[in-house]
């Protein structure tokens, strides 16, 4: 998400999510902290969407329940944006704006124009933000694709003339700064698809992402190729699959799709399945066919299965999880980008020096990438010619203010992180989290125990119940002792006439933690319920 700030108006581009690391446990989704916009909301004049992937929209839905502004994007963002918000019971009546390509509009006093770009999804753009103190461009998600699977290439023309013109500002995607060359074009992706549908003797699944409609439409072109059938399984898939067919963004033959509920009525030979989970997520239907877990339909011997995407950082194991159990039942597998069947959406080394020298900004600000990718990215606009004290290096939450004369870095706002869990927006911080990792390590132990205040004495328990540290069936010699030091130090307490919970609840927990450490070098969670009678 970027805030771009012109006096006393306020102009958003993009609002998207990450997915939770293996930290986050239990957390659903990631969105920014909105506190800023929220302090400013009078200032926020509208929202601009370079493409449709959840990094750029997921948290739009969240900030629009916060903020009601316009939303302005190209045909098939605002169609999957107007899908997922009919999801949402927290926004009515969204202002959602179609826009075309150099058509320039306003947004409040900022003058706004998109120009096509190339993604992994149609209708990627970048944004050029006409301001009283020069243009501000953002480059959103892009590569240099010569041959596009829709023929809508790069406008080179627009983006140079913006350069000639004078941009003051650019913020270009760095995601791929460490990839040197450029970035293959999704066609040779189709071309690899026809060979491997030539060569399948069984039934095709094909893992993707959702949103990338490309690849969608390639598979589809490779199906009827072949004489397949093709069935679409994954609810996002569904969806978009949808939307894109209903705007005209995806062409499928009449009689190509059919529903999983036929797959029964045709030769297994005859049949492609698109399906989603190639990041090997746990409950995606890819994963559920690998586990034999998926109702309507089961991996065999000799189906070829097609995971057509690259594991994201950090979603290694879980791809080579499901590649394994695709395996053991006999599936062939082909994976990944060294198979030819994956190409990244993003720009190589030189398509980015590229972006560089069409645009010629006069300040540069690397984005979208972890810190040492914008630092690499930072000493490629130097190695073009840019003034090392001209690209500023920014954390969320800097900000840069830039006009002709100078720019510098001035400061920061509130900025960081919002966790989802469920329906809760924020409500799951850093001690909840503590509390989660803990219980996942160790385990919780709970002793219940009733005490007679009045007389000073036990009246029933102390009972110990364990839950992910011990299976208390099988440590009777443990659990006793655990019995009697929570025995003990109750009777001193008692004795010496101290008999507020939260004093023999801190001196149980603290009691039992050392023994049961000194037993199993563990440290459980210690939850002490104190009853009285």
């Amino acid at each position: 998400m970027t805030a771009i700030r012109c006096n006393d108006e306020i102009l958003i581009i993009d609002a998207g999510l990450l997915f939770p690391d293996e930290e986050l446990l239990g957390i659903d989704i990631v969105i920014p902290d909105f506190s800023y916009l929220l302090e400013n909301r009078d200032m926020v004049k509208g929202v601009v969407i370079t493409h449709g992937h959840e990094d750029h929209i997921g948290a739009l839905s969240y900030l629009l329940r916060e903020i009601d502004v316009p939303v302005y994007s190209m045909k098939l963002t605002i169609g999957i944006i107007e899908s997922k918000l009919s999801e949402s019971t927290f926004v009515n009546n969204p202002r959602l704006h179609v826009v075309k390509p150099r058509q320039e509009f306003k947004v409040g006093s900022f003058r706004v124009e998109l120009i096509r770009t190339c993604h992994s999804i149609p209708d990627a753009v970048a944004v050029a933000v006409h301001t009283p103190y020069g243009v501000i461009f953002h480059s959103g998600d892009f590569k240099f694709d010569q041959t596009p699977v829709d023929g809508q290439g790069m406008d080179y023309q627009r983006i140079a003339e913006l350069g000639n013109e004078g941009v003051l500002a650019l913020l270009s995607d760095s995601t791929n700064v460490e990839r040197a060359g450029y970035s293959p074009s999704e066609k040779t992706v189709g071309e690899n698809l026809e060979h491997l549908f030539r060569a399948a003797k069984e039934r095709i699944v094909v893992a993707t992402f959702a949103s990338n409609v490309h690849r969608i439409q390639q598979v589809i072109n490779a199906a009827v190729a072949h004489g397949r059938k093709v069935a679409i399984t994954g609810r996002s898939m569904v969806n978009i699959a949808e939307v894109a067919q209903e705007i005209g963004y995806l062409n499928v033959p009449a009689g190509t799709l059919i529903e999983l509920d036929e797959l029964d009525h045709y030769p297994r030979n005859q049949i492609v399945l698109l399906t989603t989970g190639s990041q090997g997520e746990p409950m995606s239907a890819l994963s559920r066919m690998a586990t034999s877990d998926h109702r309507q339909v089961r991996i065999e011997a000799g189906d070829t299965v097609i995971l057509s995407a690259s594991p994201i950082p950090g979603n290694e194991k879980l791809v080579a999880k499901v590649i394994d159990q695709l395996y053991r039942l006999g599936a062939i597998v082909v994976a990944g980008s060294n198979n030819g069947v994956h190409v990244s959406g993003h720009a190589y080394r030189e398509e980015l020096k590229m972006m560089l020298n069409l645009v010629r900004p006069k300040y540069f600000i690397p984005a979208h990438g972890e810190y040492r990718m914008l630092m690499k990215h930072k000493q490629i606009a130097m190695e073009v010619g840019m003034p090392g004290e001209n690209v500023f290096i920014a954390e969320n939450g800097s900000v840069i203010e830039v006009n002709q004369e100078r720019g510098e870095i001035t400061g920061k706002v509130t900025a960081g992180r919002t966790l989802i869990d469920g329906l809760g927006v924020g409500d799951v911080g850093n001690i909840v989290l503590r509390d989660r990792k803990q219980l996942s390590q160790d385990g919780i132990v709970i002793v219940v125990v009733t005490l007679d205040r009045e007389n000073r004495m036990i009246a029933a328990g102390p009972d110990i119940v364990s839950r992910g540290f011990v299976y208390v069936r099988e440590a009777d010699e443990l659990m006793s002792g655990a019995r009697e030091r929570v025995e003990q130090t109750l009777e001193k307490y008692l004795e010496r006439n101290i008999v507020d919970w939260s004093s023999l609840k801190t001196g149980l927990r603290d009691s039992l933690s050392k023994y049961l450490y000194e037993k199993t070098k563990r440290r459980p969670m210690i939850l002490p319920i104190i009853q009285e009678v």
